[in-house]
C-alpha cells in the first residue's frame, strides 16, 4: 500500500514559519500591543463564522449559476465580513486606546496569521502527519484512509517532482493571502487612527479577490500568478496611499486620536 508523499508536510511547516516570522518582525520593530492577537482573532474568526452562517443555507442557490455568480457570491462576503469586520474591530480597539498607528502593520499581519496558521496550516499539518503514520502502520484503518485519499485526494500520492510543484504553488498562494490580509488590515487601522475613510474605501475592494476562487481549477499556475500579482499590487497601494501619513511627526501633525492614544500608552 503506497503512502502519501511526505513532501506535502513541508507546505504547512513553511507557512507556519513565515507567518510567525512576520509577526515576530513587527513585534521587534514596533513593539505592538499584545492585544492585537485577540482583536485579529475575533475579527478573523467572526468573519469565518458569518461566512458559514450565510453559506450553509444559501450556497445551493448559486452553485449552479456559473462561476461568475459564484465568484461574486464569495467576493462580496469577503468584502463585507473579512474587511468590514477587520475595520469594525480596529475602530473598537483604537477608540478605546488599545491600538494605535504603530500597530497597523501587525494588525494586518495578525489577520494573515490566523488564516494561514490558526485556520489552515496547523490542522493541515496534523492531518498530513496523522495520514502518513496511520498508513505506515498498516491494518484496516490504514486501508480505509488509503482508499478515501485515493478517491478524494489522489494528488497526495504524487511523485516528488509533482509534489514539490504543488507545495511551491500552495505556499505562494498562502503568501498571496498573507499580503492581502496585511494590506487591508493595515489600511483599516490607518483609516481609524487618522480618520481617513478613503483608506477604508481602498481596502474594501481588496476583499473581492475571492471572486477568483471558482476559476482556480481552470489553470492552477495562472491562478497563482494572477493572485500573487494582485496581492503584491494591493500591498504596494496600501503603503503608497499612506506614505504622507507615515511621514508626519507625532508631536505636530498626527491626528488628535493618535495623540490621545499615545498619551494613554505613555501613562499606562
Amino acid at each position: 500500500m503506497e503512502n502519501i508523499n511526505p513532501i506535502f508536510i513541508l507546505q504547512p511547516i513553511l507557512v507556519i514559519i513565515f507567518s510567525s516570522a512576520i509577526m515576530g518582525y513587527w513585534y521587534k520593530k514596533r513593539r505592538f500591543h499584545k492585544s492585537i492577537w485577540l482583536y485579529t482573532l475575533i475579527a478573523y474568526a467572526g468573519a469565518i463564522a458569518l461566512k458559514y452562517a450565510v453559506q450553509l443555507p444559501t450556497i445551493h442557490l448559486v452553485l449552479d449559476a456559473g462561476p461568475t455568480a459564484l465568484g461574486i457570491y464569495y467576493g462580496v462576503q469577503t468584502v463585507v465580513f473579512e474587511v468590514g469586520l477587520a475595520y469594525a474591530l480596529a475602530y473598537f480597539a483604537v477608540k478605546r486606546g488599545k491600538l494605535d498607528h504603530r500597530d497597523s502593520e501587525a494588525y494586518g499581519s495578525g489577520l494573515a496569521f490566523w488564516e494561514n496558521v490558526g485556520f489552515l496550516s496547523v490542522f493541515s499539518l496534523i492531518n498530513l502527519v496523522a495520514y502518513y503514520f496511520l498508513i505506515s502502520g498498516g491494518g484496516s484503518l490504514a486501508q480505509l484512509i488509503y482508499d478515501q485519499l485515493v478517491e478524494y485526494a489522489p494528488a497526495m500520492f504524487s511523485s516528488n517532482s509533482q509534489a514539490l510543484s504543488l507545495v511551491a504553488l500552495g505556499t505562494v498562494e498562502r503568501l498571496s493571502s498573507a499580503m492581502f490580509h496585511i494590506a487591508w488590515g493595515y489600511l483599516c487601522v490607518m483609516a481609524v487612527v487618522y480618520r481617513k475613510k478613503k483608506l477604508l474605501l481602498i481596502a474594501l475592494p481588496m476583499g473581492f479577490i475571492d471572486f477568483l476562487v471558482p476559476f482556480a481549477g481552470d489553470s492552477m499556475l495562472l491562478f497563482e500568478v494572477v493572485l500573487f500579482i494582485l496581492a503584491s499590487a494591493s500591498l504596494f497601494v496600501a503603503w503608497y496611499v499612506t506614505k504622507d501619513l507615515r511621514r508626519k511627526t507625532p508631536d505636530s501633525q498626527i491626528s488628535p486620536t493618535v495623540l490621545t492614544i499615545d498619551a494613554q500608552k505613555e501613562s499606562g
